[in-house]
């Protein structure tokens, strides 16, 4: 356990309101102290530490400014929520942030009412801030009430096309709306494409070298531009931000860029906005993520995801294993099949890290990818690259992936492109709770005429199934798998060529046969151990893929077993779904087979340990057991067996 920080005036707040009792000197004292507190809890429990510490004097000043929970503040991703939590209430329960019955690592509507919104994933805040304006010019009522909307959203979130198309509706609507844009030049991965080098162009000329003397230049000028007839006044603010009109021409009043850690800038600009504001306006402030401590400052990725770890040396405590995780494997195994085939490139949505592909990156600069936070774009322009002639790797996350869902069907599915999908965090994803559990994508694909959709049971397999990925031409393919270590399987030098559609036994026995897919397979084979003193003895078997499905196999499987019993972690309407369809049809139903499915439960499952969650799940191998046991008419076993 880390040593507590001395917070005396932190100490005195226990809602947002009682930070209006305090001068603005002693505000900044208080954001030394919040900043403390922030990097003494997340060493605890581990977390998104480097976003937040970058908005700590924004979270103090909007609090002080702003009537929380009547105005809602909205944060986006709201990774850097953590010292917002700390000054609404849930101080308290501060080190039980993404633990299993604690606060989550995001904003949550559920968890307190200065949540207004839930954020868990990117670029949504200005669509909700500014539902929450019409709500308020149309009369609508919340248990807080409904007073000023504000949106805090990083330049990384901007670069998706979502703010925009909310930023264009606002403009054309010309609500009262506040839009921070926190701009650290460092979303998860460092920032690309053309908004990237507008906004440092901001600030990286010699007017704006010294960016707290030029906002205080511009602080005296700012309750003009909310005045009639004010024309000099605005222009002049104008070209002191330089860049500007870009915003403006979306119907937004552009104020900045501002020092977003100087307190005597941050105040006076957001009182005079929330006094004078009309219509819709951008606050451009400037940050640096992981500020205030030193080992985020000097990380790759200041910070964004840290395990727990020691305060005065930020080593992160990562724990020992074995076992090399799936996203090694699979970054691997690409890069392997890289450097002898020229045609492979790599696609990822700013998350070169997270998807394994910064190795990829560094090797081909210039077949890898990274297109910002913008996933519809990710699997059109892989498409278009596998219409090229290229064999393109779209990596992304199986939640993000949703967010590209009609491009996977119109541009990737209907014309039959071989883009290659590499779902990473597929299943239950343990911290981040049911935002990025990957429950869906079984379900969304392989429903998709003319998709093949894989997974591996190990790491060794995923590396075959890469390889066949990489050779397969004939339309889309994808292979998802988990977060986290693998088994610890001895792993191929290279990957082998699977046949699409093909299965394996793992084990024969007799009665009951047990349809694995996925990484599940090592709790069904806990399972037939537990049972086989018992004196059942169970087939095993890998179905590698949920489309196409090996028909020969579940024919097999349904002739000589009383029982089938599919296991998969995924939603309902998966891979069981899909072979219960095949046995209906062939009727083996009808001539006695029992058969079950084993799949996520109907509900979103709440943070915890991947192992927690899945016992949630009942999908572990005890719940296995029972599932064999009931449907052969039997009495569960004693959890302790587990």
């Amino acid at each position: 356990m880390s040593q507590r920080p001395d917070t005396p005036m932190l100490d005195q707040v226990q809602i947002p309101a009682d930070l209006k009792r305090f001068t603005d000197q002693e505000l900044k004292f208080l954001a030394d102290e919040l900043r403390k507190e922030t990097i003494s809890a997340v060493s605890e429990t581990g977390g998104h530490l480097g976003a937040g510490l970058g908005v700590i004097e924004l979270s103090v000043a909007l609090h002080n400014v702003f009537d929380a929970p009547k105005d809602k503040i909205i944060w986006d991703v709201s990774h850097q929520a953590y010292p917002h939590k700390i000054l609404t209430g849930r101080r308290d329960r501060i080190r039980t942030l993404r633990q299993k019955n604690g606060l989550s690592g995001f904003t949550k509507r559920s968890e307190s009412e200065y949540d207004p919104f839930g954020a868990a994933h990117s670029s949504t805040s200005i669509s909700a801030a500014l539902g929450f304006a019409v709500a308020h010019d149309l009369g609508g009522n919340c248990i807080s009430g409904l007073g000023d909307a504000i949106a805090v959203i990083g330049d990384g979130a901007m670069s998706a096309g979502m703010a925009y198309e909310a930023m264009n509706h606002a403009g054309h609507l010309g609500k009262r709306l506040i839009v921070i844009l926190n701009d650290n030049e460092m979303s998860i991965a460092p920032p690309v494409g053309a908004l990237s080098s507008y906004l440092s162009q901001l600030y990286a000329g010699a007017p704006f070298q010294d960016l707290k003397a030029a906002a205080k230049g511009a602080i005296s000028f700012l309750p003009e531009p909310f005045r009639d007839g004010a024309k000099r006044a605005k222009d002049l603010l104008k070209g002191m931000a330089v860049g500007g009109t870009m915003f403006e021409a979306l119907g937004f009043s552009y104020i900045g860029p501002i020092d977003g850690h100087d307190l005597d800038q941050l105040l006076p600009v957001l009182r005079t906005v929330k006094e004078r504001a009309s219509g819709p306006i951008l606050i451009h402030a400037v940050t640096k993520k992981g500020r205030g401590f030193a080992p985020a400052e000097n990380a790759d990725d200041k910070g964004h995801a840290t395990a727990q770890f020691d305060l005065v040396t930020g080593k992160q405590d990562k724990g020992k294993s074995n076992a090399i995780s799936y996203t090694s494997a699979f970054s691997n195994a690409l890069l392997d099949l890289a450097s002898k085939d020229n045609k492979i490139c790599a696609i990822t949505a700013a998350m070169p890290d997270g998807t394994g592909l910064k190795l990829f990156s560094e090797r081909y600069p210039s077949r890898c990818f990274d297109v910002g936070i913008a996933e519809q774009h990710a699997v059109t322009f892989s498409a278009a690259l596998a219409a090229g002639g290229m064999k393109p790797f779209c990596a992304i996350y199986s939640t993000f992936l949703q967010r590209g869902y009609d491009q996977v069907v119109h541009d990737v599915a209907i014309q039959r492109l071989p883009v290659r999908f590499a779902i990473d965090r597929a299943g239950l994803v343990g911290a981040d709770g049911a935002t990025h559990a990957g429950s869906f994508d079984i379900s969304f694909l392989a429903n998709l005429p003319g998709f093949v959709v894989m997974a591996p049971s190990d790491e060794a397999e995923l590396i075959h199934m890469v390889q066949t990925a990489a050779e397969y031409s004939e339309g889309p393919i994808a292979l998802r798998y988990p977060r986290g270590e693998g088994v610890g399987v001895e792993l191929p030098k290279a990957g082998d060529l699977l046949e699409i559609g093909k299965g394996r036994v793992i084990n024969n026995g007799n009665k009951v046969a047990i349809l694995s897919f996925g990484t599940r397979l090592k709790e069904v084979l806990k399972a037939s151990e537990l049972l086989r003193p018992m004196g059942f003895d169970i087939t095993v078997a890998d179905a590698r893929f949920a489309k196409p499905l090996d028909h020969d196999l579940i024919q097999l499987l349904c002739s000589e077993h009383e029982v089938i019993i599919t296991v998969e972690e995924g939603a309902v309407g998966g891979f069981g779904s899909h072979v219960a369809q095949h046995i209906a049809e062939k009727g083996f139903l009808d001539r006695g087979l029992k058969f079950r499915s084993m799949f996520l439960p109907d509900v979103f499952i709440d943070q915890a340990s991947q192992s927690d969650m899945y016992n949630v799940a009942e999908m572990n191998s005890e719940h296995i057991v029972n599932k064999v046991l009931a449907t052969l008419g039997i009495s569960k076993i004693n959890s302790k067996l587990a």
